[in-house]
């Protein structure tokens, strides 16, 4: 399954700052509904591209959504900052997790 959708760069600070797009909230739902099963403490892997940068994580619930992490080299090659509204494509699973429907 893919998603497609614009956001914006948003901060979360903890210790650290981190920086996410958060998914549409209906995107959400359809990610939530289609990950069941593959959620492990809440969080889903996915693989996203932005840009010209494709790269695996996990997006995690919050506020109602999830929010797609921004590592540090993805935010450095896209040139990505705070309030950039960004594109992403979303597709469930990673190569370390590969989804298969049967």
């Amino acid at each position: 399954m893919e998603w497609a959708f614009s956001g914006e760069v948003i901060e979360w600070r903890g210790p650290a700052p981190f920086f996410y797009v958060p998914m549409p909230a209906d995107d959400a739902d359809d990610l939530k509904e289609a990950a069941r099963g593959l959620i492990y403490w809440g969080q889903i892997a996915v693989t996203v591209t932005i840009g010209d940068t494709t790269f695996e994580t996990a997006v995690f619930p919050r506020e109602g959504t999830y929010l797609v992490p921004l590592k540090d080299v993805v935010r450095g090659e896209e040139q990505l900052e705070l309030g950039d509204v960004v594109d992403v494509r979303l597709v469930l699973g990673s190569s370390k997790r590969p989804v298969s429907r049967r």
